[in-house]
């Protein structure tokens, strides 16, 4: 019969195999038997279960004792889990069980995700609070919180309100499904290896749902509003002093010129310096604007030299004086202004890192052959 076997399957493919070798050294639990029995049984790493009360066994092939408790009507006794006690006292096995005898643990796993959402930290408005204060508080610049916090309006901000506050310079990105690590860094012109530092994350992996600060990363500009375009004035004989359309005044009336910027906040961030020809007001964006001194308005509107939406006033006696990177203006050509009149507000339109305003003063024609001086000695 061997030789058939071996004749028979020679010639057939070898299918998938797999089986058992041997009894194994497991303990086992044994029933009845003496007591040199039972030590022996333990010495081989048996299991031995003694006690009074015990059922003896009926045959002589099972050694050891197995003792059964009363029966427990809170454990399960049925189904395709069940609860099993050995004996009355403590040392119960609990379950549940399948029918195989596995007993089942549950394991509780670990489904957080590492992410940088730890570091953004949270600031509540207080009075006077403005979000360059803020900004500077906390050393990241007014963008971030204009991104962080998805902001419309630097006005919106109240006593009470809850900020977000990235650490770093940057955005705060939540990861979709279509987000890598290298679309990431592509998108917003950093280094992948950065964003794993910052968020202190070892795995560049990165998960839908995952809360990332993005340092250095840019967001959309603020929008700057288009001015609102003044109905042109009536033709009069005589011109009021309150607007239209009238010549620059011959002589310039004389005295100090007025602060540019109104309200509390505003300071220079940059003052008057060989090639920086003028002062920075650094101010909260949309802030007013106003003409130093009374005069008419010989430009008004957007120009390509960097800063952006502006206005030049002639004062007479060959001096002028330029408000740039606003973000609109409120006047329009030929007309009249007097001193403290606004022509417009602060913005960061043309070259510009912040809100500020940019403000020259000129002694002869504006970029036709005169010269911007210190304006500081003129306020």
């Amino acid at each position: 019969m061997g030789a058939s076997v071996v004749s028979v399957s020679a010639g057939s493919p070898s299918p998938n195999t797999g089986g058992t070798d041997g009894a194994g050294t497991a303990p086992r639990i044994a029933i009845g038997g003496g007591a040199s029995e039972r030590d022996d049984f333990a010495a081989r790493g048996g299991i031995n279960l003694s006690g009074p009360g015990l059922i003896e066994p009926t045959g002589g092939a099972l050694i050891g004792k197995v003792e059964f408790g009363p029966p427990d009507p809170t454990r399960s006794t049925g189904g395709e889990f069940a609860s099993v006690g050995l004996g009355s006292g403590a040392n119960d096995v609990e379950g549940p069980f399948i029918d195989d005898g596995t007993l089942v643990k549950p394991i509780a796993v670990d489904t957080s995700v590492p992410d940088g959402s730890d570091l953004v930290a949270t600031y509540r408005v207080k009075s006077g609070d403005t979000l360059v204060g803020i900004a500077s508080k906390f050393g990241v610049s007014m963008m971030s919180l204009w991104w962080a916090n998805d902001l419309k309006n630097k006005d919106d901000l109240h006593i009470g309100q809850r900020l977000d506050i990235p650490p770093v310079t940057g955005l705060i990105v939540t990861i979709t499904a279509d987000d890598t690590l290298e679309s990431l860094a592509d998108e917003y012109n950093v280094n992948g290896e950065d964003i794993l530092v910052t968020n202190g994350l070892d795995d560049p992996n990165l998960v839908v749902g995952q809360v990332l600060v993005v340092p250095g990363a840019k967001g959309e500009p603020i929008p700057t509003p288009k001015p609102t375009p003044k109905p042109k004035p009536r033709a009069t004989s005589r011109p009021s002093s309150g607007g239209g359309s009238s010549r620059p005044p011959s002589t310039y009336s004389g005295g100090d010129m007025l602060w540019p910027v109104s309200g509390g906040g505003n300071y220079i961030s940059q003052y008057f310096h060989s090639g920086h020809y003028g002062l920075d007001i650094a101010a909260d964006y949309g802030s007013t604007v106003r003409s130093a001194a009374g005069g008419t308005v010989i430009f008004a509107g957007w120009k390509s030299n960097g800063g952006g939406y502006q206005v030049w006033v002639a004062h007479g006696s060959g001096l002028y004086t330029t408000y740039n990177h606003m973000s609109g203006v409120s006047v329009g050509h030929g007309q009249h202004v007097g001193r403290g009149q606004q022509v417009g507000r602060v913005g960061q339109s043309g070259w510009a890192t912040g809100p500020h305003l940019h403000f020259e003063v000129w002694r002869g024609p504006i970029w036709n052959g005169g010269t911007r001086v210190n304006p500081l000695a003129y306020l």
